[in-house]
């Protein structure tokens, strides 16, 4: 019938109603970057921002942990960006560029992916507003090639093209090229690799950390068995908790001033981990609101 009223479920993260979903009063902006150009095992992280910012739709508003409303933080969804296709360092540039508009207002920003060389941009963009930042980049894989496939700006040199330009301390490796673990040794960076080789080697690389810092997830940091939906899937990974855990413990030493959460290829996994994927965007949301300053 025209002009009936048919109730609908908003497009975007929480499926938050205006009042708490406009970009004016949000006090975080995600922004969805669905790019799967660089991948190299299983494709289908294009898909990935649509399916968690479907997921979630179903995730309650109350954190229990930490006590608030997140949606009452005001989370706007931007637009998803276009992909420039066969060009990744162009579209790095990309992602920099939307990234550094929304940080401009004083906005959170997070990044959904897509493959992990969105946070290239990302990273970058919140170096330029906090010129003392550090990276925790979370990540089965070290990303340290110089150059991978032909491409210096995919998914496996994102955090070698980050450290060029600010320190990056690893979480969660537990597979590398030899090429990446001479680099290591020679630059001297943190990791902690999976399973940790030491009681403290998490508390040393959050110490290392400098007070604002820009997380960056690779959701195969996860054991596959929490999470199958990503390209290049690792066994022996974090769980759920060890991975919040860890960021809680960030937030509640550190300043979280931008994050991305990437890899989720929905297609290569029950539709749970779309879910799992949604809860921590959500997290890292949650944890980065109510991180010092």
């Amino acid at each position: 019938m025209s002009g009936f009223p048919v109730p609908t479920t908003p497009a975007n993260f929480l499926a938050l109603p205006p009042d708490q979903s406009a970009l004016e009063t949000a006090s975080a902006v995600l922004i969805p970057v669905p790019i799967d150009s660089t991948t190299s095992f299983r494709s289908g992280a294009r898909y990935g921002p649509a399916a968690i910012i479907a997921a979630s739709a179903a995730l309650e508003d109350y954190d229990l942990e930490l006590g608030i409303d997140v949606g009452e933080l005001g989370i706007h969804t931007a637009p998803a960006l276009e992909p420039h296709v066969g060009d990744p360092e162009q579209m790095a540039a990309r992602v920099r560029q939307a990234v550094a508009y929304y940080q401009s207002m004083g906005k959170l920003t997070g990044v959904i992916g897509g493959d992990h060389s969105a946070a290239i941009g990302s990273a970058l963009a919140c170096l330029d507003r906090f010129p003392d930042l550090s990276v925790l980049y979370i990540d089965a894989h070290a990303d340290l090639r110089d150059e991978y496939q032909g491409t210096a700006w995919g998914h496996g040199s994102a955090a070698r093209r980050i450290a060029e330009r600010c320190p990056v301390s690893l979480v969660g490796v537990r597979t590398l090229a030899m090429e990446e673990k001479t680099h290591i040794d020679q630059a001297g960076l943190r990791v902690c690799y999976w399973p940790p080789q030491s009681d403290d080697c998490l508390d040393d690389i959050i110490a290392g950390l400098e007070r604002q810092v820009y997380v960056s997830v690779d959701l195969d940091a996860l054991d596959p068995s929490e999470m199958a939906a990503v390209g290049t899937p690792e066994p022996g990974g974090m769980r759920w908790l060890e991975l919040v855990g860890l960021l809680r413990q960030v937030a509640e030493q550190r300043q979280i001033v931008g994050f991305d959460v990437c890899e989720l290829a929905p297609n290569e996994g029950p539709a749970a981990n779309s879910y799992t994927a949604a809860k921590l965007v959500y997290k890292m949301i949650a944890y980065a609101a109510t991180s010092i300053s």
